[in-house]
């Protein structure tokens, strides 16, 4: 008799991501998973890193009277919007030994993090990082690639293995670029697949991961 495959090589939520247990998370609590999606092992994604209510200069403002003898417990809730860290969507997958770090920038002398999101049927190849303020849909990161700070991807846009996007770079929608410093070199069509689209690609990736059929 085959032996069995380990079990619980994979965390699976109640919207059916899969996470692999050797995947470095920090900060769950600041990460949203919309569903169906995957983080391989030695991924990293930093959910630690986030804007806080006190990173914005205006939020230091002093209270109303009213509210000047606020005790800790009684102080408002942050605002939601400035403690998401990481967003992801729908069959999105994050390769092995990716790297996902909010982006970030100075604002009249402070240093603030903002969200880094990523939308549906994303593939992030492996040992990638990504520090862009926008990821579209259907977007496909290739491997050992580097998209900089603040960089946004629209949706279809491809990046070859071992690109590196400038920090601030607009990569448009079927766009492919490549290189270092990356630019555009051509456009989706013969030769470049579009990740996910229909969701075929994505949903057959998903199936491969887990339950003894994919790879950890």
């Amino acid at each position: 008799m085959p032996p069995k495959a380990a079990k619980g090589e994979y965390i699976e939520t109640d919207t059916g991501n899969k996470i692999s247990r050797r995947s470095q998370i920090h900060g769950t609590q600041h990460i949203i998973l919309g569903g169906k999606s995957i983080i391989q092992s030695d991924a990293v994604l930093r959910g630690d890193l986030f804007r806080t209510t006190t990173s914005n200069p205006s939020d230091l403002k002093p209270p109303s009277t009213s509210s000047t003898t606020t005790t800790t417990t009684e102080t408002p809730p942050p605002d939601p919007k400035n403690t998401i860290s990481i967003s992801i969507g729908r069959y999105s997958y994050i390769s092995r030994s990716a790297i996902l770090h909010p982006p970030s920038r100075l604002h009249r002398g402070v240093h603030s993090y903002f969200p880094l999101k990523i939308g549906d049927h994303v593939y992030i190849g492996e040992r990638s990082v990504i520090e862009a303020a926008s990821v579209g849909n259907h977007v496909h990161v290739g491997t050992d690639a580097v998209v900089g700070n603040m960089a946004i991807l629209k949706d279809f846009a491809y990046v070859l293995d071992g690109a590196v996007v400038p920090g601030g770079m607009v990569v448009p929608s079927w766009c492919v670029v490549g290189g270092a410093p990356a630019r555009i070199v051509g456009e989706i069509g013969e030769g470049y697949g579009v990740e996910g689209a229909e969701g075929g690609m994505a949903r057959e990736r998903y199936r491969g991961v887990g339950g003894g059929g994919g790879r950890g």
